[in-house]
């Protein structure tokens, strides 16, 4: 891992050059969507407003995650270049989102649709910011020490677990889960963005693209939080799989309300 590139005086946090490489590369990726539907937008101008208001969130809504230990030390707290929660970071930039499609004065859920597939990849190139710095944000330690398990003895938040693998005790394996989430989450954005070509090509109802975003990205996060290091809380869930059940109910109900909706304009 590489919490830090050093060139010369400078020192460079890898885990934000990831995230600004994610939001540099979601505004292409949202302006080439504008630009197939001959939409008049500044992509770059919404994709910064939108991650600059998810990091806030994200930010907050860590915090606010262990209340105690906030109001002991608010402001270290707060200005931490550590720890961001993912849902808080959607509800940032989703609030966002809805101010600036009023702004735009495009139909809110036509909105959401165009942005889900930029959210997707900018989420996913983050979390290689995760991977590099060594945040936490890893698994617990592989149980059958699978060959693709990764240590973090030098990361911002270390593994200092030990494990004997190969009749060696060394720093223990775990599951890279920022990378699976890589993955998964590029998997969906591209699922995302078919969706958006075929409305394109014989119209859906709007809302739809962004309700299979809320419901994909919200069974992905559930899933991965079984092997996350997270402590549990709600009903035995983590609080990310909360939100992540939230997520996914919301985005059932939105899908089939724009379905009905459709149907009785028909």
């Amino acid at each position: 891992m590489i919490p830090f590139l050093h060139l010369g005086p400078l020192t460079i946090p890898t885990f934000g050059l990831m995230v600004a490489t994610g939001l540099f590369v979601a505004a292409y990726v949202l302006q080439a969507d504008f630009g197939r539907r001959d939409t008049k937008a500044d992509a770059f101008l919404i994709i910064g407003i939108a991650g600059l208001a998810g990091i806030v969130g994200a930010r907050l809504y860590h915090v606010l995650e262990s209340p105690g230990e906030f109001f002991a030390d608010p402001w270290h707290l707060l200005f931490s270049r550590f720890g961001f929660a993912w849902f808080g970071g959607f509800l940032g930039g989703f609030i966002a989102l809805v101010i600036m499609a009023r702004r735009l004065k495009i139909p809110l859920q036509l909105f959401l649709d165009i942005c889900s597939p930029a959210a997707c990849v900018g989420y996913a190139i983050g979390r290689i910011g995760c991977l590099l710095s060594g945040d936490g944000d890893y698994g617990r330690p592989t149980t059958w020490h699978w060959p693709w398990g990764m240590a973090f003895p030098q990361g911002v938040v270390p593994t200092t677990e030990t494990c004997v693998q190969w009749g060696w005790p060394s720093s223990c394996r775990v599951y890279p889960t920022p990378l699976y989430e890589f993955f998964i989450w590029l998997a969906i954005a591209a699922f995302l963005w078919h969706m958006g070509t075929k409305s394109l090509r014989s119209p859906k109802p709007p809302g739809q693209t962004f309700a299979n975003y809320l419901i994909l990205t919200g069974i992905a996060r559930f899933l991965v939080e079984f092997i996350r290091i997270n402590p549990r809380s709600f009903l035995g869930l983590s609080n990310a799989q909360a939100a992540s059940v939230l997520s996914i109910l919301i985005g059932v109900m939105l899908f089939l309300w724009s379905k009905k909706r459709s149907l009785q304009k028909a």
